[in-house]
């Protein structure tokens, strides 16, 4: 992968990469169609698909995380996806885990939300973007918005670490019932489903207090919604709900338009995450 990616830069061609961990769906092909976008019908658009053992805890869904290659490259033939990149856990930690020891770690916007739940959670994905970029050399990667405190710590990472390539965000993709797409969404069944709307239901109800609000709202009363609206389904628990400044990730303490809010649930024993810009 990374001798075709220097032989397409040397032929001058721009490189677009998408990082997914496979289990492909609609949301997954806007950012292949965007990154083609960005790097015209004469540039490349390479997908990686890999999931990634690093950015799971002890107890996560990594041994069951949905898999399903042959059907994802046949979706990402239908785009026109010019390279798709499979590595192995032996190729991307060559030494394994007990010998494996250079890790990416961002060490402030990585402390909340995401990071607070899930303790190396980042660490894992900082240090698995870095090795893809890497070895795709892409001059755009594009990710999806819904995975918002991520796309925030990895444009970061590429800041402070100085890797030249432009970090784009897509909208996040949703079903017609406002579910955000995931991968994860493959284990709702039966009513589990119908209950996992109500988190973009609760981003809703906050956006509509905030849109109505002739001021700032308390966060405090903005969360104790959330809670509520949460807990009226039966198999639905809050994780957190978190309403901060969307450059800094800071929280705050009056929510006003122009806001972030960010909210994980577990849905049975799938857990979900979504956001909203509050404008």
């Amino acid at each position: 992968m990374q001798r075709l990616a220097l032989r397409w830069r040397r032929e001058g061609q721009r490189i677009g990469l998408v990082p997914t961990m496979g289990y492909l769906h609609e949301g997954h092909l806007s950012l292949v169609r965007r990154a083609r976008q960005l790097v015209s019908s004469r540039g490349k658009v390479a997908v990686s698909i890999y999931v990634n053992p690093t950015q799971f805890g002890p107890t996560e869904d990594f041994s069951r995380y949905p898999r399903d290659l042959s059907r994802d490259l046949r979706l990402c033939r239908a785009e026109g996806v010019d390279a798709v990149f499979v590595p192995t856990d032996k190729e991307m930690y060559p030494a394994g885990k007990a010998g494996f020891s250079t890790f990416v770690v961002e060490e402030t916007l990585s402390k909340s939300m995401e990071g607070a739940s899930r303790p190396t959670h980042f660490r894992g994905v900082t240090t698995v973007v870095a090795k893809l970029l890497n070895i795709v050399q892409p001059q755009v990667a594009v990710f999806g918005a819904k995975d918002f405190q991520q796309a925030a710590i990895v444009r970061r990472m590429v800041r402070d670490l100085n890797q030249p390539v432009e970090v784009e965000v897509a909208p996040i993709f949703r079903e017609a019932d406002g579910l955000a797409m995931s991968s994860r969404n493959k284990y709702l069944a039966g009513d589990l489903r119908r209950q996992a709307t109500v988190l973009w239901k609760s981003l809703q109800e906050v956006a509509a207090m905030v849109r109505g609000s002739a001021g700032p709202v308390l966060a405090s009363r903005l969360r104790r919604v959330v809670e509520k609206k949460i807990a009226s389904e039966p198999d639905a628990r809050l994780d957190y709900v978190e309403f901060f400044d969307p450059e800094t990730l800071l929280p705050m303490r009056k929510v006003s338009r122009g806001a972030q809010v960010a909210l994980a649930v577990f849905v049975g024993k799938t857990r979900l995450i979504d956001n909203l810009r509050l404008s």
